[in-house]
């Protein structure tokens, strides 16, 4: 962390946001409002912390406008509460090109001679850059990484300790790769003959990563077997996601832990997706499609709107299921009850 000072004044014309308290109250960092001290920058995001802002002890907190302010603290009040106070973090912790105490290309570093490396590119220890890799100007490779032959990145790419991106593939500008994410491994593909035995299929193709795409810690998206694997402009990809091969992810897409999309499924633009979604192969979801934690997708969504269960479903069908479900001892007990009395009216006959 910077040894960065700010006024509240500053902080306030920094975050575009309306002061109310000290202009000349100084700022060295954030903290959550339970832990944040006087020198300390907080926020309130949801009404039900209220009791905790009160309690704090922050030197400021960033609220909404229909927030209730306690008198004689300082508070700056902003629309978007939450994202004025990730532009304070911004200012007061250094990016992670910045962390590194390495600069330039690290002598460790093994570079093929066919690579081409553009300016203002950090190369950290012991990273593999193989034959006719180009790197974009600005970027980062953490140490440990390898990057595979023929491969492209853009410019201002941030590539996070052993990350692996194998051949042919490209990486887009302002992409984030976070440790132990790999690129353009082999889709799982076999051919069963009858005896049961399984041959490998070459996955020949590759994968493409849009600008401004982020990618969580030991997430991996396999190679397609001819074409492309796609992940789209501004997609971000928690950690430990299995994206197969020739899945195309829409732009804007969102996508939770231990989410799995099989092979050759299209996602349309924001897509959003709970973790632990398992969404088969083959498939089409539409434009805005919102998919909740633990659900399995078992065929084309056309419609957008919110899905849940297994299989997916529109969440007011799951809704009004989940409690005939949970009523279904008092119907089956209903049931009975009625069965006897239809025995008893048949006897008397």
């Amino acid at each position: 962390m910077d040894c960065k000072v700010l006024t509240l004044a500053e902080l306030a014309a920094a975050t575009h946001s309306k002061l109310i308290g000290n202009p000349n109250h100084r700022i060295h960092g954030v903290a959550d409002l339970d832990s944040a001290s006087l020198s300390d920058a907080s926020f309130l995001a949801n009404p039900r912390y209220m009791q905790a802002m009160e309690k704090s002890n922050a030197g400021v907190v960033f609220v909404s406008p229909t927030t209730t302010l306690i008198a004689n603290r300082n508070f700056l009040v902003n629309e978007n509460p939450s994202q004025a106070f990730q532009t304070t973090i911004d200012l007061f912790y250094e990016n992670a090109m910045e962390h590194s105490g390495f600069t330039g290309i690290h002598p460790t570093a093994v570079i093929h001679p066919t690579a081409k490396i553009n300016p203002n590119v950090t190369i950290c220890p012991h990273a593999v850059i193989d034959k006719n890799v180009t790197i974009g100007t600005g970027s980062f490779i953490g140490s440990g990484c390898y990057i595979g032959p023929g491969t492209t990145i853009g410019t201002d790419c941030i590539l996070h300790p052993h990350v692996t991106v194998r051949e042919r593939c490209t990486i887009g500008n302002r992409v984030i790769l976070q440790p132990g994410v790999v690129i353009g491994s082999c889709g799982f593909g076999y051919l069963t003959s009858a005896q049961g035995k399984h041959t490998k299929l070459n996955q020949v193709g590759n994968v493409t990563i849009a600008d401004d795409v982020e990618i969580g810690a030991n997430t991996t998206i396999d190679r397609a077997r001819f074409k492309t694997t796609h992940v789209g402009p501004g997609t971000k990809l928690d950690n430990l996601i299995q994206i197969a091969h020739g899945v195309e992810l829409g732009p804007d897409n969102i996508i939770a832990a231990q989410t799995g999309i099989a092979g050759s499924t299209k996602t349309g633009r924001c897509f959003m997706s709970g973790g632990q979604v398992a969404i088969t192969g083959h498939i089409e979801i539409a434009d805005g499609v919102m998919v909740a934690a633990k659900s399995g997708v078992t065929k084309s969504l056309t419609q957008s709107g919110k899905y849940n269960g297994v299989p997916a479903q529109p969440i007011q069908k799951y809704n009004r299921n989940t409690v005939m479900l949970r009523n279904i001892q008092t119907y089956v007990d209903q049931i009975k009850e009625l069965q006897k009395r239809i025995t008893l009216l048949e006897g008397t006959k």
